[in-house]
C-alpha cells in the first residue's frame, strides 16, 4: 500500500543527531539530507527525516509537540533478543536514556529515548507470533 515511509522528527542540533545514530549502527541516505535535516535510514524505503526544530516548526501550522509530552513511540523489529538488547545498550552508551523493558510469550522489547526525547522501541517477536513455523 504505502511502498516507502518517512517519519519526521524534530531535533535540536542536526550533527549532534548523526552522530549518535551513526554510534547505533545506523547509515543515513544524503540523497535526502542537507544542512538541516538528515535522512537515516531504518530499512528498505524507510526513513527518518530528523530536521533541525527551527525548519521542522516551519512545515506545518500548529506547535511542535515538546518531546517531554511523547509525540509518537517508533517501534523497529529486530531479528532476535540479542539484537534488541545491542542497539538498546549501544543507545544507552551514545547518550540516550533508559526506557521501559516489556518481555512477553509473544514478544521481547526494550525502548530508549535519544537525545531529543524521542522515545524508540526495539522489539523482536517469537516465531510463532511473526506468523513464521519453527
Amino acid at each position: 500500500m504505502h511502498p516507502m515511509l518517512f517519519i519526521n522528527l524534530p531535533v535540536a542540533d542536526v550533527a549532534r543527531s548523526r552522530q549518535f545514530f551513526t554510534g547505533l549502527g545506523y547509515s543515513f541516505n544524503e540523497t535526502f539530507s542537507s544542512d538541516n535535516a538528515v535522512t537515516l535510514v531504518l530499512g528498505e524505503n524507510q526513513f527518518a527525516m530528523l530536521t533541525q526544530r527551527d525548519v521542522f516548526d516551519s512545515l506545518h501550522p500548529v506547535q511542535t509537540a515538546d518531546a517531554s509530552q511523547k509525540e509518537c513511540v517508533v517501534c523497529l523489529g529486530v531479528d532476535s533478543r540479542e539484537c534488541v538488547d545491542g542497539l538498546v545498550d549501544r543507545a544507552i552508551a551514545a547518550g540516550g536514556t533508559v526506557g521501559d523493558t516489556d518481555d512477553e510469550d509473544f514478544m521481547y522489547g526494550r525502548s530508549y529515548n535519544d537525545l531529543d526525547g524521542h522515545s524508540w522501541q526495539i522489539f523482536c517477536m517469537t516465531p510463532v507470533a511473526a506468523g513464521v513455523s519453527e
